[in-house]
């Protein structure tokens, strides 16, 4: 390929890629912030009003209920997520390459289907359970409860937490590890002081990953939880579909990403500091 070819090339991508970001994440974003300026109408959806009464109503108990409610779930959804996916990414770069490739396979398998799909598979596969424990248990309620909805949000997010774990642990350079077990170190002082400081960029990603969609999942809390825990995602769904409160909805939106971009900042920040110094941190 001439370099002619392959510099068009380069900005037929440049420019195919910023449009679809403009037409459909730039644009859409800030007509939500616009409505979330504007007043709710009997007849209208939005009436042309500025206003800042929707972002009044963020201070309401009941708003920051629903929100320390989704923040609980998405932080226990997080920290299991952690505790099954660290090992298990571990493990996968014990394999050789022929295998971690077919084990790799079967962790990305699960997105080439709706999670939408997989969500209602989990629903029958609980019923399923539930059903069987009757027989022992008469009481036991597993669907329609907290745990069913953790189950679903664990079992959506967990690949999330697995992968860029992975590919932090893939990059270790075993010498180091090697270098702590010829000197004597014990296995916990090898992980505490090798192994956990260099994957904590890895940690950071995947708590990330796993930690802000959670906050949107709200299909998760209808299908599993019976709309009982609601989340964040679930008041905005409600608002835009049910009372047709665009405006409060525009608002709460907005609050979300504004929280969204400072945990990126906080992520970026973060990234930046453990990758920076991680020869100090190993020493």
């Amino acid at each position: 390929m001439t370099p002619s070819k392959a510099n068009w090339l380069k900005k037929a991508s440049i420019t195919t890629i910023s449009l679809w970001l403009a037409i459909f994440v730039f644009i859409p974003t800030l007509l939500v912030i616009a409505t979330s300026f504007l007043r709710v109408g009997e007849n209208n959806f939005v009436i042309f009003s500025f206003t800042l009464d929707n972002y009044q109503k963020i201070l309401d108990p009941v708003f920051f209920h629903v929100f320390f409610a989704s923040c609980y779930l998405a932080l226990i959804t997080t920290f299991v997520c952690l505790l099954i996916g660290y090992p298990f990414a571990y493990l996968l770069t014990q394999f050789s390459p022929n295998i971690r490739r077919i084990l790799l396979l079967l962790v990305i398998i699960p997105f080439w289907t709706s999670s939408l799909i997989r969500i209602y598979a989990i629903k029958i596969l609980l019923l399923q359970i539930e059903r069987s424990l009757r027989f022992f248990y008469p009481d036991v309620s597993i669907l329609y409860t907290e745990m069913a909805v953790l189950i679903g949000l664990i079992y959506t997010m967990l690949p999330f937490m697995i992968l860029p774990l992975f590919s932090t642990m893939e990059k270790l350079d075993r010498r180091l590890i090697e270098a702590a077990q010829d000197l004597g170190a014990t296995p916990r002082q090898t992980f505490m002081r090798i192994i956990l400081p260099l994957t904590i960029p890895g940690i950071i990603a995947g708590s990330m990953l796993v930690f802000l969609p959670v906050l949107g999942l709200f299909y998760v809390t209808d299908l599993l939880g019976g709309a009982k825990n609601i989340v964040i995602g679930n008041l905005i769904k409600n608002q835009f579909l049910v009372a047709r409160n665009w405006p409060f909805a525009s608002a709460a939106s907005v609050f979300v990403i504004i929280l969204m971009a400072m945990l990126i900042f906080v992520y970026i920040k973060s990234i930046n500091r453990f990758g920076g110094s991680r020869h100090e941190k190993v020493q």
